[in-house]
Parts: structure tokens; sequence; C-alpha cells
């Protein structure tokens, strides 16, 4: 597959979801709830806005600069960013609560929005006038906790099949559907240095991530980690590495080492998202077309999570000028700049009608386009308790992987998330 013509030769997007450390809930509720909710003290330019994010690739930072310049002249302001890496974005907004200096707008990964919003850091985007109507409901949850839309977003990514069209052309293999097909092929595409499939189950989100597809297809449920469905969802992964269609460096990959096996032939199928587009494109002799993440059978709707980020309004006390942050907030989301966003950054679109036009401009990724519509948040259920979830889940594939039952390890799982999110349910 060619990038699509539209498209400028860019450098590797980071990953939608950029590991970070898990920020204490207690720790950001107590300094946004002291600082950032008693107002901004820092000296501001009544027309000049600033947006914190994390657009530090000089390709992203241009389009987001142009994006801000065009809604900036909409609006009659002046609207400026200020990008620091995706694992930083949470410190540095704390620490700009701190000192009264939040800036007005701040795109925050969706998996942390929750713990400004607990502390009651962000604004009701809704009050400010944002409209919802042309947003599929997993994409609102995906911004929401509480039930109140506290973030909008401009485009949204999720998983998918990847898959080398030669290879499995090669061994008469066809694009597996369901849990047995993707087994059966993962056996018979393993030859020799090549595994079959290629996937992500480090101790890290990216490894979550990963595996939320196959927990939640399965009916499984983050709340509670050791029911049957969860330990039959992992059980899956380990008959996968123990067919040997799976290396054992898995444990240890992330999303961007997947890749890397498959571009460099190491496996003939991987579990990764859009941010890997522009790097597959490359390399102009590697044939890969896409397909839903297997399902455990036909039939069954294949549920892969969300990722991404959304733009928050922060509560400085300033009424005004978090009018105006509401109004620069649906300028960038609206369904134009989404489209202009969707095509260079290979995301999909959150707004339905420019998802549309997304889909007929870039057929070939279409796939995702199907994927997103039944994709759900990872902070839908627990909100600010996702973090323990996800640090007990991430101990659990290194427990059943390397040997201890599934079982096991998802029932100490499920004991150290209960713990770890004591009073965060919502």
């Amino acid at each position: 597959m060619t990038a699509h013509p539209t498209v400028a030769a860019r450098r590797p997007r980071p990953r939608g979801r950029a590991r970070r450390a898990v920020t204490s809930l207690a720790a950001a509720s107590a300094l946004v709830a002291s600082a950032a909710l008693t107002g901004c003290a820092a000296e501001r330019d009544d027309d000049v806005y600033t947006v914190l994010n994390s657009s530090t690739d000089e390709t992203y930072h241009r389009w987001d600069a142009e994006a801000m310049a065009r809604c900036g002249k909409r609006l009659g302001v002046t609207v400026e960013q200020q990008s620091v890496p995706a694992s930083q974005i949470m410190t540095k907004a704390l620490r700009m609560a701190s000192s009264k200096s939040l800036p007005d707008v701040v795109q925050f990964d969706a998996s942390e929005m929750p713990v400004f919003a607990e502390a009651g850091g962000l604004v009701d985007l809704r009050g400010l006038g944002l409209s919802t109507d042309h947003v599929p409901d997993g994409i609102v949850d995906f911004g929401s906790y509480r039930g109140t839309y506290y973030g909008a977003a401009r485009s949204v990514n999720t998983l998918a099949l990847f898959y080398n069209k030669d290879v499995l052309a090669e061994e008469g293999v066809r694009t597996p559907a369901t849990w047995d097909d993707l087994r059966e092929a993962a056996r018979e595409l393993t030859r020799g240095k090549r595994y079959g499939l290629a996937l992500s189950a480090g101790g890290a989100e990216d490894g979550v991530f990963q595996f939320t597809p196959f927990m939640w297809s399965n009916g499984g449920d983050e709340r509670e980690l050791d029911s049957p469905e969860v330990v039959e969802a992992l059980d899956f992964w380990k008959a996968l590495l123990k067919d040997g269609s799976l290396s054992r460096s898995t444990v240890n990959w992330t999303q961007a080492d997947v890749n890397d096996q498959f571009m460099a032939g190491n496996a003939a199928m991987m579990i990764n998202g859009p941010w890997q587009v522009e790097t597959l494109n490359s390399d102009p002799d590697l044939n890969w077309g896409i397909a839903e993440i297997p399902v455990p059978e036909a039939g069954a709707d294949s549920v892969a999570p969300l990722g991404g980020a959304v733009l928050t309004v922060p509560r400085t006390g300033d009424d005004d000028r978090q009018r105006m942050a509401g109004r620069i907030v649906a300028c960038l989301t609206g369904e134009k700049e989404q489209l202009s966003y969707a095509l260079n950054s290979w995301m999909v679109p959150a707004d339905e009608r420019a998802a549309a036009e997304w889909r007929s401009k870039v057929p070939e990724l279409d796939a995702l386009a199907d994927q997103v519509a039944a994709a759900r948040s990872r902070t839908a259920q627990l909100g600010a308790g996702w973090p323990a979830v996800s640090l007990a889940l991430q101990s659990a594939f290194q427990s059943a992987l390397t040997g201890q039952s599934s079982e096991a390890a998802l029932k100490r799982a499920q004991q150290r998330a209960t713990s770890g999110n004591r009073g965060t349910h919502p």
C-alpha cells in the first residue's frame, strides 16, 4: 500500500497511548482542588490563548499551529500552542495548576483526563456550547467522566489486525475472523524465524491496550478481572504462545517493537494501530492490509479500545476566557478541522460526518472506521480508577505468560485492582 497522495511525507508519529507513569489520584486531586480551582494569578493577554498539547513532533506541531491560526483568525484571537512530550502533560498541567498559570486548553490523553475531572478541575463542554450530536456514543464516553462531557476528540485511534498480504497468499491462508481462525492461521504462518502473529504483552499500557479487545469481545469486564471471560481471553494468548505462534519476547515488546518485527518479516500478522501506517508505507515492497480483530465466535462484535487525546478547558476562574476557550475547542474539533487532522495523522475523525468523508479518501483503512464504531473507552467504567486496573493487568500478563495459570494471575490482579480502586468508582 502507498500513502494517500494528499498526505505529505512525515517522520513516524509517536504512539497514540504513550507510556507514562501513573499519577497518584490523591496527589493530583489535592493539587488541582487547592490550586487550579482558586483562579489564575498569572497575567494574561486578553487576546492570546494557550493550548498545552503533546505535538512535539515537528510535523504535528506545524499542523496544529496551522489549525490554531485558522481558528484564531475565525474567532478574532491569537491561539498559541505549548508542546511537551505526552508523558509530561499531566505533570506539566499539575505544576501549572499549582502556580495558578493553567493554559486555556489542555490536550490530555483520554485515560488521564478523569484525574483532572475527578478533582473538579475541568469545565463541562456542553455548558460552553459544544454539541455531541454527530459524535458516536463511545467517543462521547471517551471524553466524559461520570456522565459529564469534559473532553472533545478531534480524532481517535484503535487497534486492528494488520497482515502481510503476500505471505498469506503464498501460504494459502485466509484473513482470520474468529479466534479459532486466528490460532490456525498463526500456526500455519509460523515458519523458521517468522512468527504467525506479533502483539504487545509488555508490562506497560501498550500491553493492556492490546488485551482489551480480547477481554471485551469475550464479554469480560475490567471491574471483574478474574471472571471466566477474562481468564479465557488470557488463556487464548497463552495458547498462541504455547503453539509457538508468538515470540517469547512478546512480554517485553511495545507496540513499536511489534511493528518493527512485522516490517522486518519476522511476523506475518500483528495487532497494532493506525499510528504505524506512515512507517509501514515507508517500505514500498510491503503489501499489507488490515481487518477487524478476530472475535471468539462468528457473529460477535469486535470491541476494541479507543485511544487518543481530548481537548479540555481547565477551570481557571475566568468565565470569559473559559467561554472563548470552549469556542477554540469547538473550532479545532469542527468537521473540517477533524478531517484535515485525520488525513494527516491517519487517525479516524470523531465526527460521523467527517468520518464518512475520511472513509472515501482512505478506503484502505475502512476497517479501522468499522472498529472505531464499536470501540470503548478504557475509563468508561472506572474513570480515574483505570490506572490501578492497568497496573494489575500488566502484572498478570507477566505472570501468566511466563508460567503461572491465568486464573491465579488474574485473581491476584483483581485483588490488587480492587485495593487500588477503593473510593474511585463513579
